[in-house]
């Protein structure tokens, strides 16, 4: 299986002789999720799954960071058997599709990816690993950003954030800074910040509430960090995402 986190070009052929022929599949223009095409002048049919994630500019997670700009994964019988069952079923539903196929397909697609990057992750030697890739492998820091992530609105501390580690605050400090690449509480602004962005982006929820959603303890104090970060107000920041 390859994966291009980047969107990076690249051809297709049948055979190693073979010159690479461009699969017609553009994400970003095609509203078609399966695309047909010859691959050779007398090559097969093939089908190619187009798609992509569209990321706003400049906060992409720092874990996409790490990534290099194609993923291998090579078939190997009974090696991560949960991605195996989501390429299976993904399968299915191509082949014979019935009522919510697109739904589904759409579903299949994210949980997909995520057994990519859990594939790809366990597969790397031990060293040398991506920041990212050292962070999740770390019991301590993995357990923190978990707590983090599942309850982001939670009034933390690099104090609180320790604890869920199991270190002292200031060997906690360092490890983390060290993996992630700064501080607890900047990844933690960051994050916070991050989410309210698709908040506004996605949804009609009053700025107080957003506000409460990720932490901040009244609209002004939230209005002022985000501003800080993305250069524009909340509301005017939603206008434009419109």
């Amino acid at each position: 299986m390859l994966f291009a986190p980047r969107g990076i070009g690249y051809g297709l052929a049948d055979s190693p002789v073979r010159d690479l022929a461009e699969p017609y599949c553009d994400p970003t223009e095609d509203s078609d999720l399966f695309v047909s095409d010859f691959i050779g002048q007398d090559g097969p049919v093939t089908v190619t799954l187009c798609g992509g994630y569209r990321l706003a500019p400049g906060r992409a997670h720092p874990l996409l960071q790490d990534l290099p700009d194609l993923l291998h994964l090579p078939a190997r019988l009974g090696h991560h058997p949960e991605l195996r069952a989501a390429v299976d079923l993904l399968g299915a539903e191509v082949e014979r599709p019935h009522m919510g196929a697109d739904t589904v397909v759409l579903a299949l697609l994210d949980t997909l990816l995520i057994y990519i990057l859990r594939a790809w992750f366990a597969d790397l030697p031990a060293k040398p690993r991506p920041g990212w890739a050292t962070a999740m492998a770390d019991p301590a820091i993995s357990a923190a950003l978990s707590a983090l992530h599942r309850d982001p609105a939670r009034p933390w501390t690099v104090k609180t954030l320790a604890d869920q580690a199991s270190l002292s605050r200031a060997a906690f400090s360092q490890r983390f800074a060290a993996m992630i690449g700064q501080p607890p509480l900047t990844y933690l602004t960051w994050w916070r910040l991050t989410l309210a962005a698709r908040m506004l982006r996605e949804s009609d929820a009053p700025l107080s509430e957003v506000a409460t959603q990720v932490g901040y303890g009244s609209e002004f104090s939230f209005a002022n960090a985000f501003k800080r970060e993305y250069g524009t107000a909340p509301g005017r920041y939603r206008r434009q995402a419109a």
